[in-house]
């Protein structure tokens, strides 16, 4: 059978800024393109959401631009410097974000600061989390007769005192927040003032398609208190919906 892949590489090309997602975190799950890529790179400007194997035997400078709990490094402003920078260099530079840049991972604000500078950019696509994480864990985010759409949702407002856009309850709907570990106790309330039952399952999902992986599954009723005896950690994705109940019917990724 005859391929048809590309015949040949797509290379990085030098004062041209890419904004590559690396998926939820495995090597193996990066597009080809993505991979073609940071291998033709000078410079790769990577997230905390990758795993070091990724991009530990490139021959490319790796600057880690990463933010973390209680700790964003650069800042967003810094980052974009630095991307402007390293281009006007005429460095080729990939900026290696997880999931899907466009996703939750302020990739527009980056290509945005990068077309106001004049410097070019291409954006090239991953699996975010928000899909890949319950897919790894058996759990489907639509399947006929349960629920037929799904709602994204960051549980990091922008400005202080924002609450998450969260949609009322819909039996058919499932909700998959991003980043919510933490902010659990703001979350929470907001979904039972909002009509989400008591019984309705919820899981978290941590460290998707890394040899780390956990999946912990509960109710909105009782996930607070079970929270306690669960060691909880980012990166982690909660889903919450009645496809929660098909996690165990369904293959699940190995860890």
């Amino acid at each position: 059978m005859q391929s048809n892949l590309p015949p040949s590489p797509r290379l990085a090309r030098p004062g041209t800024v890419y904004l590559v997602g690396a998926g939820p975190g495995a090597p193996d799950l990066l597009t080809l393109r993505a991979l073609r890529l940071l291998q033709s790179a000078d410079v790769v400007v990577h997230d905390s959401l990758v795993l070091p194997e990724m991009y530990a035997d490139l021959s490319a400078r790796c600057i880690d631009a990463g933010k973390r709990s209680g700790d964003h490094g650069l800042g967003q402003q810094g980052i974009h410097a630095l991307l402007i920078d390293l281009a006007r260099q005429c460095n080729a530079v990939v900026r290696l974000k997880g999931g899907d840049p466009y996703v939750l991972g302020r990739g527009s604000e980056e290509a945005l600061a990068l077309a106001e500078a004049g410097v070019p950019c291409e954006v090239v696509p991953g699996v975010s989390s928000s899909l890949a994480a319950p897919l790894l864990a058996g759990i489907p985010l639509t399947h006929r007769g349960v629920a037929d759409s799904f709602c994204v949702v960051s549980a990091h407002p922008q400005h202080e005192g924002q609450r998450p856009a969260i949609p009322p309850f819909e039996p058919r709907r499932t909700l998959v927040i991003l980043m919510g570990v933490h902010t659990l106790p703001h979350w929470l309330p907001q979904l039972r003032a909002l009509g989400y039952p008591g019984d309705l399952p919820i899981a978290f999902l941590m460290h998707a398609s890394w040899p780390q992986a956990r999946a912990w599954q509960s109710t909105l009723a009782t996930c607070e208190a079970d929270i306690a005896v669960h060691k909880l950690s980012a990166p982690a994705v909660a889903v919450i919906g009645n496809v929660v109940a098909l996690r165990g019917h369904l293959p699940q990724e190995q860890p």
